[in-house]
């Protein structure tokens, strides 16, 4: 039987986007809802408001990093289902902030680990909010039909612009969906302090009673995505751009593929993982299933704000530890949750361009 009710609920970075569109949902399944977030204000800007959701629902300003604030809101909500989505994010920042980015990532859930297992022991489950990022470049076909993850693409290649990924004799790989049991190739600092959480939680929890589940998701869009936060997601950083009148950079040859998934999709899997009879530590891809090339993804986004679809660049530029080509083989949540995404991306994308339009 799944499960129904929680009498308390923890949610790690829980002011964010994918917290928020959550809420509404937390609130009936729990009796108590706690929420964990520093409202950083490269997220949430200078003038954050904490967020109030009624009298079941309780704000803690604290970060992940402060080991003490953590065990303190962890002892006092006492939790029996812990959504850890504080993370710092973003490939390109990773490579700067080192230190900040495993700071929160992974000491901080290291933090969040120890918190949980000095309470009594009783049925409690972690849901972790992991990243596609960790496969690297993910699952591609060779020419004799072989699965294999090529390394991370080599900066001088890409100066050159030889952005496709080759296999280890130089010849052409085909993409395709990458499962969840592909080889982890994490190709920047984020994605390795992304795998480091999910071996953390599963490692430090182990004979704790405390369950685990694991979502790996792709590119999360949406209204309410944060369009100030330069390492939030492209389309909501372009879609700032476009209605500020800017020319927008594509990178590469405009031919790199993410796998955009709608942050609705992405709460109804998060509320499959915590009703789930029950579940396992085995990661669980989320995503759309489908491919989408940055170039059609900023000329959608631009018809449905109404500008010239001309007005970018292909420039060559790039990202180093950025990835080619995503794309997420899902049937396992469909096998392990029952989960399936239901909004299109013509009807996501037109939605987003709608909400940007209606806040600008």
């Amino acid at each position: 039987m799944a499960i129904t009710r929680y009498s308390s609920i923890l949610v790690t970075g829980g002011a964010g986007f994918i917290g928020t569109t959550l809420m509404p949902a937390l609130l009936d399944l729990g009796d108590r809802v706690a929420v964990f977030d520093n409202l950083l204000e490269q997220v949430h800007g200078p003038d954050a408001k904490v967020p109030d959701h009624g009298p079941t629902y309780h704000f803690i300003r604290g970060d992940v990093r402060d080991q003490a604030a953590l065990a303190e809101a962890v002892a006092q909500t006492q939790p029996d289902l812990v959504l850890h989505l504080a993370a710092e994010t973003g490939t390109g920042q990773s490579y700067d902030e080192v230190s900040r980015y495993t700071g929160v990532n992974v000491q901080g859930t290291a933090y969040l680990a120890e918190a949980l297992r000095a309470l009594p022991k009783a049925r409690r489950r972690v849901v972790l909010a992991s990243s596609r990022a960790v496969y690297g470049e993910g699952a591609y076909r060779d020419a004799g039909g072989h699965v294999v993850v090529p390394k991370p693409r080599d900066p001088a290649d890409m100066t050159a612009g030889r952005f496709l990924p080759t296999g280890a004799d130089g010849a052409a790989l085909e993409p395709i969906p990458t499962p969840e049991d592909a080889q982890p190739a994490p190709g920047s600092v984020y994605a390795s302090t992304k795998l480091m959480q999910e071996y953390l939680l599963d490692q430090a929890l182990t004979d704790s009673g405390i369950e685990l589940a694991v979502l790996r998701f792709q590119n999360v869009y949406g209204a309410g995505q944060s369009l100030r936060n330069p390492y939030t997601g492209v389309l909501s950083i372009f879609g700032g751009m476009i209605l500020r009148g800017q020319h927008l950079n594509i990178y590469e040859d405009g031919l790199i593929t993410r796998d955009f998934v709608h942050v609705r999709d992405v709460a109804a899997a998060v509320i499959a993982a915590s009703t789930a009879d029950a579940v396992t530590s085995e990661p669980i891809n989320i995503g759309s299933g489908e491919a989408t090339t940055i170039l059609d993804a900023s000329r959608a986004l631009m018809r449905n704000l109404g500008h010239d679809e001309t007005a970018l660049s292909i420039t060559g530029d790039f990202r180093i530890g950025d990835i080619r080509h995503a794309r997420a083989d899902i049937s396992r949540a469909a096998d392990r949750l029952g989960w399936h995404p239901a909004i299109s991306f013509e009807e996501g994308v037109a939605e987003l361009a709608a909400w940007i339009k209606a806040t600008s």
